[in-house]
Formats: C-alpha cells, structure tokens, sequence
C-alpha cells in the first residue's frame, strides 16, 4: 500500500465515522446494562465460621467480594 492508497483509506474512515456521529442514536443503542454481564454476577456465599478468607484461608476476610464473583 502506497502513501497515497493510505491516505484515501484514512479520509474515508474519517468520513465514515463522521457520518455515524451525524446521526442521532437510538434511545439506549450500544449500552449494556453491566448487572447483565458475567463478570459481574455475586454468588451467594456464607462467611466463614471464623473469619477466614474463603479464597485465601491464611488470613482474615476484608470483604472484597472477589470469592463472590467469577473474580474479573
């Protein structure tokens, strides 16, 4: 690809998303509700007994919440 092949190729894309931000958006297009997605699903899990990290049982649980998740 020549310099100029580049060129045209970038004044098109910019024309391109020029044209898409033009154009009003549907009411809620392109959002996701992040309660929706895995990652952010809780599992229900009792504390330990003794107040052990359920993930790492050595020390105390601070109640990050990573044990109740799918730890992304």
């Amino acid at each position: 690809m020549n310099e100029d092949a580049v060129r045209q190729f970038v004044r098109e894309t910019i024309a391109r998303l020029d044209a898409r931000a033009a154009q009003p958006a549907a009411a809620g297009a392109g959002l996701v509700d992040p309660a929706s997605l895995a990652s952010n699903f809780k599992y229900s899990l009792a504390p330990s007994a003794d107040g052990s990290c359920i993930i790492e049982p050595s020390v105390r649980c601070t109640h990050c919440g990573y044990c109740l998740s799918h730890g992304h």
